[in-house]
């Protein structure tokens, strides 16, 4: 409940949740607890990471080759989408009613382009 609170509070506490979530993502791949980082994902990327891997989350987000971070640099939270900057990855995140959950990672800047992401959904 506190979470959801703080997930629809003021900017700060929208971005404080949000990083929150995208370093708990990271940190659970970096483990290779990728049963956890599934549950962090959004069903949409979880869906398709499914269809198009062909097998269990986990063993599909293994593959996946995401990069190792190294902490929280910045982030950006308008409404219920997010934007965690971490030194070696980039994340987009989305509020769900279960909180923040992992839309895209593994993101790469292009200028004047959108983010090119290893990981994404629909």
């Amino acid at each position: 409940m506190a979470l959801g609170a703080a997930a629809c509070g003021a900017p700060a506490a929208r971005e404080e949740s949000a990083a929150s979530a995208g370093a708990a993502f990271e940190a659970a791949v970096a483990s290779g607890d990728h049963v956890r980082a599934c549950g962090l994902l959004a069903p949409g990327t979880r869906e398709q990471l499914l269809q198009d891997e062909r097998r269990p989350c986990p063993g599909a987000l293994a593959a996946q080759g995401l990069p190792r971070t190294h902490g929280v640099r910045t982030t950006e939270a308008y409404g219920r989408q997010a934007l965690v900057r971490m030194a070696g990855d980039t994340l987009f995140l989305s509020l769900f009613d279960s909180g923040w959950k992992v839309v895209a990672a593994g993101c790469t800047a292009r200028p004047g382009r959108p983010y090119d992401c290893t990981l994404k959904g629909t």
